[in-house]
Protein backbone atom coordinates (compact mmCIF):
# COMPACT_ATOMS: atom_id res chain seq x y z
CA UNK A 1 0.00 0.00 0.00
CA UNK A 2 1.39 3.68 -1.05
CA UNK A 3 0.49 5.68 2.09
CA UNK A 4 1.07 8.81 -0.07
CA UNK A 5 -1.84 7.62 -3.00
CA UNK A 6 -5.23 9.30 -1.78
CA UNK A 7 -8.23 8.24 -4.02
CA UNK A 8 -10.63 11.42 -4.62
CA UNK A 9 -13.83 10.76 -5.54
CA UNK A 10 -15.60 13.33 -7.02
CA UNK A 11 -11.65 14.94 -7.04
CA UNK A 12 -12.29 17.20 -10.19
CA UNK A 13 -15.44 19.46 -8.79
CA UNK A 14 -15.26 22.67 -6.52
CA UNK A 15 -13.89 21.32 -3.28
CA UNK A 16 -12.24 18.33 -4.92
CA UNK A 17 -10.21 19.88 -7.24
CA UNK A 18 -8.92 22.39 -4.64
CA UNK A 19 -7.98 19.60 -2.20
CA UNK A 20 -6.23 18.13 -4.99
CA UNK A 21 -3.73 21.08 -5.22
CA UNK A 22 -3.70 21.19 -1.42
CA UNK A 23 -2.53 17.36 -1.42
CA UNK A 24 -0.05 17.83 -3.91
CA UNK A 25 1.38 20.85 -1.95
CA UNK A 26 1.34 18.68 1.48
CA UNK A 27 2.93 15.82 -0.38
CA UNK A 28 0.19 13.38 -1.25
CA UNK A 29 -0.36 11.79 -4.73
CA UNK A 30 -4.00 12.07 -5.58
CA UNK A 31 -5.99 9.86 -7.40
CA UNK A 32 -9.09 11.58 -9.21
CA UNK A 33 -11.72 9.55 -9.63
CA UNK A 34 -14.90 11.39 -11.20
CA UNK A 35 -18.07 10.77 -14.00
CA UNK A 36 -17.44 14.91 -14.81
CA UNK A 37 -21.45 15.16 -13.86
CA UNK A 38 -21.01 18.54 -12.50
CA UNK A 39 -17.41 19.20 -13.09
CA UNK A 40 -15.02 19.60 -16.62
CA UNK A 41 -12.03 17.33 -17.45
CA UNK A 42 -10.83 20.33 -18.31
CA UNK A 43 -10.08 21.22 -14.32
CA UNK A 44 -6.85 18.56 -14.49
CA UNK A 45 -4.92 20.03 -16.65
CA UNK A 46 -5.20 23.34 -14.68
CA UNK A 47 -4.36 21.33 -11.77
CA UNK A 48 -1.19 19.52 -12.83
CA UNK A 49 -0.57 24.06 -14.22
CA UNK A 50 -0.13 24.42 -10.35
CA UNK A 51 1.21 21.52 -9.05
CA UNK A 52 3.44 20.44 -11.56
CA UNK A 53 2.18 16.98 -11.31
CA UNK A 54 0.87 14.48 -14.03
CA UNK A 55 -2.47 12.95 -12.45
CA UNK A 56 -3.89 9.58 -12.61
CA UNK A 57 -7.86 10.45 -13.33
CA UNK A 58 -10.19 7.63 -13.48
CA UNK A 59 -13.70 8.37 -15.49
CA UNK A 60 -16.36 6.95 -13.55
CA UNK A 61 -19.28 6.67 -11.84
CA UNK A 62 -19.34 6.27 -7.71
CA UNK A 63 -21.45 3.49 -8.06
CA UNK A 64 -19.28 1.21 -10.30
CA UNK A 65 -18.07 -1.60 -8.16
CA UNK A 66 -15.63 -2.72 -10.47
CA UNK A 67 -13.74 0.18 -11.44
CA UNK A 68 -13.69 1.19 -7.48
CA UNK A 69 -12.16 -1.12 -6.62
CA UNK A 70 -9.69 -1.48 -9.76
CA UNK A 71 -8.61 2.16 -8.80
CA UNK A 72 -7.94 1.37 -5.09
CA UNK A 73 -5.91 -1.88 -5.72
CA UNK A 74 -4.03 -0.03 -8.72
CA UNK A 75 -3.05 2.37 -7.27
CA UNK A 76 -2.55 1.02 -3.66
CA UNK A 77 -4.58 4.17 -2.09
CA UNK A 78 -3.69 4.98 1.59
CA UNK A 79 -7.24 6.14 2.14
CA UNK A 80 -9.95 8.06 0.68
CA UNK A 81 -11.84 11.47 0.36
CA UNK A 82 -14.86 10.84 -0.32
CA UNK A 83 -16.81 13.86 -2.43
CA UNK A 84 -18.61 12.66 -5.16
CA UNK A 85 -22.10 13.38 -4.70
CA UNK A 86 -24.83 15.58 -6.24
CA UNK A 87 -25.89 19.04 -3.68
CA UNK A 88 -28.42 21.03 -5.30
CA UNK A 89 -30.85 21.66 -2.45
CA UNK A 90 -33.89 22.77 -4.89
CA UNK A 91 -32.96 19.84 -6.91
CA UNK A 92 -33.30 17.11 -4.39
CA UNK A 93 -36.69 18.40 -3.35
CA UNK A 94 -37.70 17.73 -6.80
CA UNK A 95 -35.70 14.75 -7.40
CA UNK A 96 -35.56 12.75 -4.06
CA UNK A 97 -34.80 9.02 -4.87
CA UNK A 98 -31.71 10.28 -7.30
CA UNK A 99 -30.18 12.30 -4.33
CA UNK A 100 -30.36 8.90 -2.02
CA UNK A 101 -29.38 6.59 -5.34
CA UNK A 102 -26.30 8.27 -5.14
CA UNK A 103 -25.33 10.14 -2.63
CA UNK A 104 -26.49 7.22 -0.03
CA UNK A 105 -26.20 4.60 -2.82
CA UNK A 106 -22.62 5.59 -4.00
CA UNK A 107 -21.27 5.98 -0.53
CA UNK A 108 -22.23 2.37 0.34
CA UNK A 109 -20.61 0.99 -3.13
CA UNK A 110 -17.41 2.88 -2.17
CA UNK A 111 -17.48 1.54 1.72
CA UNK A 112 -18.30 -1.99 0.27
CA UNK A 113 -15.39 -2.09 -1.91
CA UNK A 114 -12.77 0.02 1.00
CA UNK A 115 -13.51 -2.94 3.11
CA UNK A 116 -13.14 -5.72 0.43
CA UNK A 117 -9.62 -3.75 -0.79
CA UNK A 118 -9.29 -3.33 2.81
CA UNK A 119 -8.45 0.53 2.64
CA UNK A 120 -9.89 1.34 5.95
CA UNK A 121 -9.23 5.71 6.40
CA UNK A 122 -12.19 7.92 4.71
CA UNK A 123 -12.36 11.41 4.89
CA UNK A 124 -16.11 12.11 4.20
CA UNK A 125 -17.61 15.58 2.21
CA UNK A 126 -20.81 16.15 4.69
CA UNK A 127 -22.61 19.23 5.17
CA UNK A 128 -24.15 21.79 7.98
CA UNK A 129 -26.91 20.61 5.57
CA UNK A 130 -27.73 18.10 8.28
CA UNK A 131 -28.28 20.40 11.13
CA UNK A 132 -31.24 21.75 9.42
CA UNK A 133 -33.39 24.85 11.18
CA UNK A 134 -30.62 24.71 14.30
CA UNK A 135 -32.06 25.94 17.31
CA UNK A 136 -29.21 27.72 18.57
CA UNK A 137 -26.29 29.58 16.87
CA UNK A 138 -23.40 28.98 16.29
CA UNK A 139 -24.05 25.22 15.55
CA UNK A 140 -22.09 22.75 17.67
CA UNK A 141 -21.49 19.32 16.41
CA UNK A 142 -23.70 17.76 18.94
CA UNK A 143 -26.55 20.03 18.56
CA UNK A 144 -29.69 18.04 16.92
CA UNK A 145 -29.68 16.58 13.19
CA UNK A 146 -32.60 17.57 11.85
CA UNK A 147 -32.10 18.05 7.94
CA UNK A 148 -34.98 20.02 6.17
CA UNK A 149 -34.23 18.35 2.21
CA UNK A 150 -33.23 15.41 0.75
CA UNK A 151 -29.50 16.42 0.68
CA UNK A 152 -29.38 17.15 4.06
CA UNK A 153 -31.19 13.68 4.68
CA UNK A 154 -28.96 12.09 2.44
CA UNK A 155 -25.59 13.26 4.08
CA UNK A 156 -26.82 12.26 7.37
CA UNK A 157 -27.57 8.93 6.33
CA UNK A 158 -24.71 8.44 4.94
CA UNK A 159 -23.38 9.55 8.60
CA UNK A 160 -25.36 7.36 10.46
CA UNK A 161 -23.87 4.45 7.83
CA UNK A 162 -20.64 5.45 8.68
CA UNK A 163 -20.96 5.54 12.90
CA UNK A 164 -22.62 2.32 12.63
CA UNK A 165 -19.85 0.77 10.81
CA UNK A 166 -17.23 2.46 13.03
CA UNK A 167 -18.88 1.02 15.85
CA UNK A 168 -18.65 -2.62 14.68
CA UNK A 169 -15.20 -2.39 13.38
CA UNK A 170 -12.86 -0.20 15.15
CA UNK A 171 -9.80 -0.65 12.87
CA UNK A 172 -11.58 2.11 10.50
CA UNK A 173 -10.47 5.33 10.89
CA UNK A 174 -13.22 7.84 9.76
CA UNK A 175 -13.75 11.25 9.72
CA UNK A 176 -16.99 13.35 8.84
CA UNK A 177 -16.29 17.42 7.89
CA UNK A 178 -19.86 19.09 7.98
CA UNK A 179 -18.82 22.04 5.33
CA UNK A 180 -20.85 25.30 5.97
CA UNK A 181 -20.40 27.43 2.63
CA UNK A 182 -17.52 27.34 0.59
CA UNK A 183 -16.97 30.49 -1.59
CA UNK A 184 -13.68 31.54 -3.33
CA UNK A 185 -11.30 29.97 -5.51
CA UNK A 186 -7.29 29.21 -6.03
CA UNK A 187 -5.67 32.86 -5.82
CA UNK A 188 -4.28 31.99 -9.25
CA UNK A 189 -7.49 32.35 -10.79
CA UNK A 190 -7.10 29.06 -12.68
CA UNK A 191 -9.51 26.97 -10.67
CA UNK A 192 -12.75 27.72 -9.30
CA UNK A 193 -16.19 26.89 -8.87
CA UNK A 194 -18.09 26.60 -12.32
CA UNK A 195 -21.82 25.17 -11.82
CA UNK A 196 -23.69 24.21 -14.80
CA UNK A 197 -27.06 26.22 -15.73
CA UNK A 198 -28.47 28.60 -12.97
CA UNK A 199 -25.84 28.71 -9.97
CA UNK A 200 -27.78 27.17 -7.12
CA UNK A 201 -24.98 28.79 -4.38
CA UNK A 202 -24.83 32.35 -3.61
CA UNK A 203 -20.98 33.32 -4.87
CA UNK A 204 -21.23 32.01 -8.65
CA UNK A 205 -24.86 33.51 -9.29
CA UNK A 206 -23.40 37.12 -7.71
CA UNK A 207 -20.11 37.31 -9.43
CA UNK A 208 -21.77 36.02 -12.94
CA UNK A 209 -24.65 38.92 -12.28
CA UNK A 210 -21.69 41.58 -11.62
CA UNK A 211 -19.96 40.19 -14.89
CA UNK A 212 -22.90 40.38 -16.82
CA UNK A 213 -23.64 37.07 -17.24
CA UNK A 214 -26.89 37.14 -15.61
CA UNK A 215 -29.36 40.00 -15.64
CA UNK A 216 -29.42 40.32 -12.28
CA UNK A 217 -28.57 38.28 -9.01
CA UNK A 218 -31.71 36.58 -7.62
CA UNK A 219 -31.90 37.18 -3.81
CA UNK A 220 -34.41 34.71 -2.51
CA UNK A 221 -36.34 36.16 0.41
CA UNK A 222 -36.02 39.36 2.34
CA UNK A 223 -38.53 38.26 5.38
CA UNK A 224 -36.34 35.70 7.29
CA UNK A 225 -36.36 36.88 10.99
CA UNK A 226 -32.75 38.06 10.43
CA UNK A 227 -31.22 41.61 10.76
CA UNK A 228 -31.58 42.37 7.25
CA UNK A 229 -34.39 39.76 6.39
CA UNK A 230 -32.26 37.78 4.27
CA UNK A 231 -30.68 34.23 5.06
CA UNK A 232 -27.19 33.95 7.03
CA UNK A 233 -24.70 31.69 6.17
CA UNK A 234 -21.21 31.22 7.14
CA UNK A 235 -19.21 31.64 4.03
CA UNK A 236 -15.38 29.68 4.04
CA UNK A 237 -13.02 30.10 1.63
CA UNK A 238 -12.73 26.78 -0.19
CA UNK A 239 -8.94 26.75 -0.14
CA UNK A 240 -9.32 26.80 3.80
CA UNK A 241 -11.67 24.31 3.60
CA UNK A 242 -9.59 21.97 1.10
CA UNK A 243 -6.50 22.45 3.63
CA UNK A 244 -8.94 20.90 6.50
CA UNK A 245 -9.26 17.71 4.66
CA UNK A 246 -5.61 17.37 4.66
CA UNK A 247 -5.29 18.21 8.67
CA UNK A 248 -8.14 15.38 8.53
CA UNK A 249 -5.73 12.98 6.73
CA UNK A 250 -2.94 13.68 9.07
CA UNK A 251 -5.22 14.03 12.50
CA UNK A 252 -7.01 10.38 11.81
CA UNK A 253 -7.37 8.03 14.52
CA UNK A 254 -8.90 4.50 14.69
CA UNK A 255 -12.02 3.11 16.82
CA UNK A 256 -14.24 5.86 17.00
CA UNK A 257 -15.50 8.62 14.51
CA UNK A 258 -14.55 12.19 14.33
CA UNK A 259 -17.23 14.67 13.30
CA UNK A 260 -16.31 18.36 13.11
CA UNK A 261 -17.83 21.56 11.70
CA UNK A 262 -15.71 23.23 8.90
CA UNK A 263 -16.11 26.81 9.36
CA UNK A 264 -15.47 30.49 9.93
CA UNK A 265 -17.87 30.75 13.30
CA UNK A 266 -19.38 34.13 11.48
CA UNK A 267 -22.36 34.51 9.94
CA UNK A 268 -23.25 37.27 6.97
CA UNK A 269 -26.68 37.82 5.24
CA UNK A 270 -26.86 37.69 1.30
CA UNK A 271 -27.45 41.54 1.53
CA UNK A 272 -24.39 41.90 3.67
CA UNK A 273 -22.03 39.52 1.00
CA UNK A 274 -23.56 41.68 -2.12
CA UNK A 275 -22.02 44.65 -0.15
CA UNK A 276 -18.43 43.25 0.87
CA UNK A 277 -17.74 42.15 -2.69
CA UNK A 278 -19.00 45.38 -3.65
CA UNK A 279 -16.48 47.16 -1.84
CA UNK A 280 -13.71 44.87 -2.16
CA UNK A 281 -13.97 44.62 -5.72
CA UNK A 282 -15.59 47.57 -6.98
CA UNK A 283 -18.06 46.26 -9.15
CA UNK A 284 -21.64 46.49 -9.32
CA UNK A 285 -23.98 43.69 -8.52
CA UNK A 286 -27.68 44.15 -9.82
CA UNK A 287 -29.76 42.33 -7.93
CA UNK A 288 -33.59 41.25 -6.97
CA UNK A 289 -35.64 39.86 -4.05
CA UNK A 290 -37.48 37.20 -5.21
CA UNK A 291 -39.26 34.21 -3.30
CA UNK A 292 -37.76 32.12 -0.71
CA UNK A 293 -36.26 28.71 -1.91
CA UNK A 294 -38.53 25.56 -0.47
CA UNK A 295 -35.48 24.12 1.69
CA UNK A 296 -33.70 26.87 3.01
CA UNK A 297 -33.04 27.80 6.27
CA UNK A 298 -33.07 31.39 7.84
CA UNK A 299 -29.40 31.22 9.43
CA UNK A 300 -26.75 28.52 9.89
CA UNK A 301 -23.36 29.25 11.27
CA UNK A 302 -20.72 27.10 12.63
CA UNK A 303 -18.90 27.08 16.06
CA UNK A 304 -15.81 25.34 14.57
CA UNK A 305 -13.41 25.24 18.06
CA UNK A 306 -13.65 21.33 17.66
CA UNK A 307 -12.01 21.41 14.57
CA UNK A 308 -9.05 23.84 15.62
CA UNK A 309 -8.81 22.14 19.21
CA UNK A 310 -8.93 17.97 17.48
CA UNK A 311 -6.97 18.96 14.10
CA UNK A 312 -4.60 22.05 14.54
CA UNK A 313 -7.20 23.62 11.61
CA UNK A 314 -8.80 27.00 11.59
CA UNK A 315 -10.00 29.05 8.83
CA UNK A 316 -7.77 31.73 8.03
CA UNK A 317 -8.74 33.64 5.20
CA UNK A 318 -11.16 36.92 5.49
CA UNK A 319 -14.28 37.75 3.60
CA UNK A 320 -12.01 40.45 1.55
CA UNK A 321 -9.80 37.22 -0.06
CA UNK A 322 -12.94 35.01 -0.52
CA UNK A 323 -14.74 38.15 -3.08
CA UNK A 324 -11.53 39.00 -4.40
CA UNK A 325 -10.43 34.89 -5.20
CA UNK A 326 -14.04 34.58 -6.39
CA UNK A 327 -14.23 37.71 -8.86
CA UNK A 328 -10.77 36.91 -10.07
CA UNK A 329 -12.02 33.10 -11.04
CA UNK A 330 -14.67 34.77 -12.69
CA UNK A 331 -12.98 37.29 -14.95
CA UNK A 332 -10.83 34.27 -16.29
CA UNK A 333 -13.94 32.63 -16.87
CA UNK A 334 -15.21 35.30 -19.63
Amino acid sequence: MNKKNILITGGAGYIGSHTCVALCEAGYTPIIFDNFCNSSASVIQKIEALTKKSLNVIQGDIRDEALLQQALEDHQCEAVIHFAGLKAVGESVAEPVKYYDVNVGGSLTLLRIMEKAKVKKLVFSSSAAVYGAAEELPIKESALCSPVNPYGRSKFMVEEILADLVQADSSWSVTCLRYFNPIGAHPSGLIGERPQGIPSNLMPYLTQAAAGVRKELSIFGDDYPTKDGSAVRDYIHVMDLAEGHIAALRGATTSEMATLNLGTGKGYSVLEMVAAFEKATGEKVPCKIVPRRTGDVAACWADPTAAERTLGWKAVRGLQEMCCDSWRWQQSCQ
